[in-house]
């Protein structure tokens, strides 16, 4: 079996990998302060789904590559104990656990956040299946800005929510597209990837896929990176988005299987 999780140093030569065994569909990860590395296991494609020995758990891993930590109970279900089909994951600089619960728009999904404490104990559960504020279709993806407002992708409803840390509804944005990837740097610069516009989701064919960029203070677009393939499809362009300290942007392809850097001008 393979090791799902890759540690590259900065030239993109592998310097470390772990999980083999443990974790069927790797979808989300973060990396905490003290280093860390979070992954949410979605068990989200094909044999994934009908494994119910593993999957639908979130992992807590040492830097290199030791169990720590396991949220949620083997073979998912959608009850409170349970994930299902967690999408992405994000630690709080005070060390509490968020994650994003419901990768599919079915009906009877989960759609859901889920705060926990710093030892794995539940705090609160807020968000249902929905189109209003603080409801959710497909929460994909989590950042968090040095405010500590968290943002969500909330990719099928086409939107950016920005919550407190309560979960209560602050704003939403839809300038950023269908948002499948977040990041904000120390700047409080956002990067939003959008891997789905004009292929899986064609109804906004004005949106391109590709990483924009903004501020995550008032939402104002200053760039964008657009997807290397014209006409794909299906996802093709970057799902996951990270920033190193220098302002490289890294670009994670689902289609393609690759990840690409992108260094600034």
């Amino acid at each position: 079996e393979l090791d799902p999780v890759l540690k590259f140093d900065s030239t993109g030569a592998l310097v470390r990998s772990f999980g083999a065994g443990m974790i069927l569909s790797p979808h989300g990860v973060d990396v905490d302060a003290e280093g860390n590395v979070w992954v949410t296991d979605c068990a989200c494609t094909g044999e994934s789904v009908r494994d119910s020995t593993h999957g639908h758990q979130v992992y807590k891993f040492s830097p290199d590559g030791r169990l720590l930590m396991t949220l949620g109970n083997v073979g998912g279900a959608r009850e409170p104990r349970f994930f299902y089909q967690p999408s992405d994951v994000l630690v709080a600089p005070t060390g509490e656990i968020y994650v994003a619960e419901g990768h599919s728009s079915r009906e009877g999904a989960n759609a859901r956040i889920l705060k926990f404490s710093r030892d794995g104990a539940l705090i609160a559960t807020w968000g249902t299946r929905g189109t209003g504020p603080g409801e959710f279709d497909q929460p994909h993806a989590l950042a968090m800005d040095s405010r500590g407002r968290l943002f969500v992708g909330d990719r099928s409803n086409n939107r950016i929510q920005i919550l407190d840390q309560n979960g209560n509804f602050l704003a939403q944005w839809f300038q950023f597209s269908r948002p499948s990837g977040l990041a904000i740097d120390r700047n409080d610069v956002l990067y939003v990837a959008d891997s789905e516009s004009g292929s899986v989701a064609p109804s906004r064919p004005d949106w391109k896929r590709g990483i924009r960029i903004g501020s995550a203070r008032d939402g104002s677009l200053t760039g964008f990176i657009p997807d290397p393939a014209e006409n794909p499809p299906s996802t093709s362009a970057a799902e996951g988005v990270a920033v190193d300290a220098r302002g490289n942007v890294y670009g994670a392809e689902v289609g393609p299987r690759a990840l690409k850097r992108y260094v600034r001008n």
